[in-house]
């Protein structure tokens, strides 16, 4: 036996956006507090005596960390309440940002570093569950999209760290940082909360929370989940080899100053990829009130046109014509970004669906770093950018392909209208 209650109206609109605008401002905290240490290397360096491998594994232990975790992440937002998660997720990262500004050995900052990255990993998938909760009709890209532009707005002001960093100490920024949001956490246990039991339907029947091994198992076998991992795999190898290699490649191609090289591969493909969020979330929300597979057809649509962009801008020697195929990459790319969740809801239950992230973000760090550590390889075997971003572009391709082999639930679909 069963029945339901409903309420007559689900979460207001000014309530649903206003959840995105609160996590907007957390996911640029996320990125900034985790990249603004790589801006400050020379302070950091003259201050703790480190070798450059060293310094490189404080990057990598963090990513490592933040992989391994992301999984049983996503598990504890699906289990229990994702707002929760995200506070103490914020709170905790920012606590060890502030702890951070208190390290004087080198071992001090790679235990700071790994546990950021065990405390980072609890909030995208929770995050992105939350804003799939509150946002159950045709604005579920464009609010994805919102979030993802604070997430590279973030990935744009890690120099800020750099820049306090000279005209005070390193010390000063992660305090600076820390206590900010530490503070925003506080605030925020007011206003971040779940869609209320109230505002969604209740039956005497609900499904009971799966648990950890279910989840994975439940995923695992969902062939559609295999080609949605297949998808932001590919396309994973490609992101992390452009960024990590697009200096490098401006400055050796073109003869530009690292300075120069910097700006026109951050500066630039930063500014565009959050134009690109934006205007793919628009596209997708308008589109999927026509066609129910929308969301999948948009990226599939934006990774078509950065494959060529990729290739073409190898074949350039006019700097402004390079900059501009790089542009469209960037712009295009991110079609992606804004439409991996709602095609994850579209393929995955409610509440299989912070789990179902995590293991999107462990597979893509995994092999995001191997991309950007076969790049090095080759690079040492004497084979040039040009044709690692050539390799790089029929990568999108086959992650463009894997988007077509994905088949929507019936059953959830409706709530992606």
């Amino acid at each position: 036996m069963s029945f339901t209650i409903t309420t007559p109206s689900p979460p207001s609109k000014f309530r649903s956006w206003l959840i995105v605008g609160l996590l907007f401002i957390i996911a640029m905290l996320n990125y900034i507090d985790r990249t603004m240490i790589t801006t400050m290397r020379t302070s950091i360096v003259d201050s703790i005596p480190m070798s450059d491998a060293e310094f490189g594994l404080l990057t990598a232990v963090f990513l490592w960390v933040y992989g391994i975790f992301s999984p049983f992440a996503g598990y504890l937002a699906d289990r229990y309440s994702r707002s929760r998660v995200i506070l103490f997720s914020l709170f905790v990262w920012s606590l060890v940002t502030w702890m951070t500004s208190y390290a004087s050995t080198f071992n001090e900052l790679l235990i700071t570093r790994a546990l950021m990255g065990i405390s980072e990993a609890c909030y995208i998938p929770a995050a992105l569950a939350l804003i799939m909760d509150y946002h159950k009709g045709p604005t579920r890209s464009l609010a994805t999209g919102v979030h993802m532009a604070g997430i590279m707005l973030g990935q744009s002001l890690g120099f800020v760290g750099g820049w306090l960093a000279e005209n005070h100490t390193w010390n000063y920024a992660f305090t600076i940082f820390g206590i900010f949001g530490m503070c925003y956490a506080v605030a925020m246990i007011f206003l971040i909360k779940d869609v209320p039991k109230s505002e969604v339907e209740i039956t005497t029947n609900e499904k009971p929370k799966a648990g950890f091994l279910e989840s994975l198992k439940v995923l695992l076998g969902n062939r559609s989940f295999l080609f949605i991992v297949s998808f932001f795999g590919f396309i994973s190898i490609v992101g992390w080899l452009i960024v990590g290699w697009l200096p490098t490649y401006f400055q050796e191609k073109f003869n530009l100053t690292q300075t120069q090289a910097g700006v026109y591969s951050t500066g630039y493909v930063f500014t565009a990829a959050i134009f690109g969020v934006l205007a793919g979330g628009i596209l997708a929300d308008i589109w999927s009130r026509k066609n129910s597979k929308a969301r999948i057809y948009i990226p599939f649509i934006g990774l078509c046109l950065a494959a060529p962009a990729i290739f073409m801008a190898n074949y350039s020697y006019v700097l402004s014509i390079s900059i501009l195929c790089f542009i469209i990459y960037s712009f295009c790319k991110s079609f992606v970004d804004t439409n991996t969740m709602p095609i994850l809801s579209m393929v995955v239950e409610e509440r299989y669906r912070a789990t179902g992230y995590g293991i999107l973000n462990f597979c893509g760090t995994l092999v995001g770093g191997l991309g950007l550590y076969f790049g090095g390889a080759l690079r040492d075997s004497n084979i040039d950018l040009h044709t690692i971003f050539q390799f790089a572009s029929g990568m999108i391709i086959l992650s463009a392909l894997s988007l077509l082999f994905i088949r929507p639930n019936p059953k959830l679909l409706n709530q992606g209208k």
